[in-house]
């Protein structure tokens, strides 16, 4: 919980992220040895910070090298205070900001500086970052010590850039805060469907650089975005962290405030003088994800979404960013609007693409479709099927689930 916020304290400290890393991690190690002994603290985020701080000005005063950086801490080191929590819900840590533009440096492939970013500030694991892109665990693996290697040797500076550097990193930034996000909404694996912590510093990095950069279209498209899907959190799940469908969840636990935080961010995105390349007023993939999201904010039932307006919305991502993880998704919304038979050709459509193939959302899609298209025995083994993809427990479990209801069908 504490990591990206520690990490982020030492890197302004050493200027570099691979050792900010090892020093939180000296941390964590000296907390489990002296809590066992004295008690966990009042504060424990401080003084894990404070700890590593101390090391890290340790090991800035043990390298010669680093006389100059030694002389800018010690004149500033006496006026800083660690505040462990947010002052607001809109507040952001400036130091984590610094550590998501400075591990978004263009010095690393745009491949590297996701891998790394989540790693060090969304504090997945490597296997959970692989899954969220659909690649080796080993691929990301590398990709995080190269780019470790390569902020170092280049000198990366430890700030948030300005002008047209800014605008160079921010396609990264914001899609690295979305992948954050997408974690904490929807687990890759383990035993809970959702990690909260992770919604709320995505949200609280979108609402800061919404805050930095208020004429660029995306970063509020991306702020109304994550607004929009975390209103629908606690509906989310039933007793006991059971997963609930959208079709099922009771909307009057939405949260209403976000909601309206979300609309008016999309409001802003649509008025916004420019998208995030400083071009024309054209929107981006972010705004449109986050209109996508506002159809079902509107919507006082799942009966009364207006699916054809999705499907449409999507139509026009699929053209201004094509995946086919977005061509899933438009397929669903063509369901709602026109049947399950005129879905089901764009998802049999997609079962040769090799992003797919242990995308355990692609099954359940098309078992969806088969059991609403009455091909009982279909859909039951594309949900078994989906069941044994997925990684996190709950999904299992509901996938299993529906597939046990069609036992016996035709």
């Amino acid at each position: 919980m504490e990591s990206a916020r520690i990490m982020a304290t030492v890197a302004r400290i050493v200027r570099d992220v691979g050792i900010a890393e090892e020093l939180a991690q000296d941390a964590l190690v000296a907390a489990l040895e002296q809590w066992r002994r004295e008690g966990v603290p009042d504060n424990p985020g401080a003084w894990l910070t404070a700890t590593a701080k101390h090391r890290a000005v340790d090991l800035v005063r043990r390298r010669e090298t680093y006389a100059r950086k030694l002389a800018e801490v010690g004149r500033t080191l006496p006026e800083e205070s660690y505040d462990p929590e947010p002052s607001g819900p809109g507040d952001i840590d400036d130091d984590v900001l610094r550590l998501v533009f400075t591990t978004c440096h263009p010095v690393l492939s745009a491949e590297a500086r996701a891998a790394l970013t989540l790693r060090l500030v969304g504090g997945l694991r490597t296997d959970e970052i692989a899954r969220a892109f659909l690649v080796p665990e080993a691929t990301v693996a590398a990709r995080i010590t190269r780019a470790k290697r390569a902020l170092a040797k280049a000198g990366v500076e430890f700030e948030v850039p300005y002008g047209a550097e800014r605008a160079a990193r921010l396609g990264s930034v914001l899609e690295v805060v979305y992948l954050v996000f997408n974690e904490g909404y929807a687990a890759t694996a383990g035993d809970d469907l959702l990690r909260p912590g992770l919604c709320e510093d995505a949200l609280r990095l979108a609402r800061g650089l919404a805050a930095l950069m208020p004429g660029e279209s995306e970063v509020h498209g991306l702020a109304a975005l994550l607004e929009l899907q975390a209103s629908r959190v606690p509906a989310r799940t039933g007793p006991g962290g059971r997963p609930v469908l959208l079709a099922e969840q009771d909307r009057g636990r939405w949260n209403r405030l976000l909601v309206r935080r979300g609309f008016d961010a999309l409001a802003r995105a649509w008025g916004s003088p420019r998208t995030e390349s400083g071009g024309g007023r054209s929107y981006g993939p972010y705004a449109l994800q986050a209109a996508i999201a506002a159809c079902h904010a509107r919507a006082g039932s799942y009966a009364e979404t207006d699916w054809a307006v999705i499907a449409g919305l999507y139509g026009r991502l699929m053209e201004l960013a094509p995946s086919p993880v977005v061509e899933l998704n438009r397929a669903v919304a063509v369901s709602m609007a026109e049947g399950p038979a005129a879905a089901l050709p764009l998802v049999d459509a997609l079962a040769a693409e090799p992003a797919l193939e242990r995308y355990h959302l692609l099954p359940s899609v098309r078992g969806d479709l088969l059991a609403r298209l009455g091909r009982a025995d279909e859909a039951r083994a594309e949900f078994a099927r989906a069941a044994e993809l997925t990684r996190n427990e709950r999904e299992r479990a509901l996938l299993r689930g529906r597939a046990r209801e069609l036992e016996g069908g035709a």
